[in-house]
């Protein structure tokens, strides 16, 4: 393990045992937390040797709710969209028309979401790819859970 991992470990302990102090999490959710930190240490590899990181292949979102839409019982969602397909979509824009890309851009700035597909490049989504690797968010309410993640 680098010096960098073990301080980014380190730090994320911290941020565990400061939740865990200002009540926004149970002692044996901490405890949950610091185990599954430790499953993620990677393994020392023979003769030093680090295996290569696999890439994810999917963004997945799961959220469980304990009513589910219509007040019928419990909820539960979990999409798994393929990151292979984000990278289709990016070359897929270079076969659209200038034209119709502006039409597009104007179109999604009007609806509050300001991307310029004209800009859009395959290292773009590559670099995007690579930060959600490293992306985990769990937000936890007291009637439903949600998850973001990369696999």
């Amino acid at each position: 393990m680098t010096a960098k991992e073990k301080h980014e470990m380190n730090e994320q302990r911290r941020q565990i045992l400061e939740m865990l102090a200002e009540g926004k999490i149970t002692a044996a959710e901490a405890e949950q937390l610091m185990d599954a930190l430790d499953r993620e240490q990677p393994e020392p590899s023979p003769a030093g040797a680090t295996r290569p990181k696999t890439r994810p292949k999917y963004l997945r979102v799961v959220v469980d709710s304990a009513e589910g839409s219509g007040g019928d019982g419990p909820g539960r969602i979990n999409v798994r969209v393929p990151l292979q397909l984000l990278r289709a979509g990016v070359r897929l824009t270079s076969l659209i028309p200038p034209q119709a890309l502006a039409h597009v851009n104007a179109e999604l700035g009007k609806s509050g979401v300001p991307i310029d597909l004209t800009q859009l490049k395959p290292q773009h989504i590559e670099d995007l790819v690579e930060q959600l690797d490293d992306l985990t968010v769990d937000v936890d309410q007291p009637d439903a859970k949600v998850k973001v993640f990369c696999e």
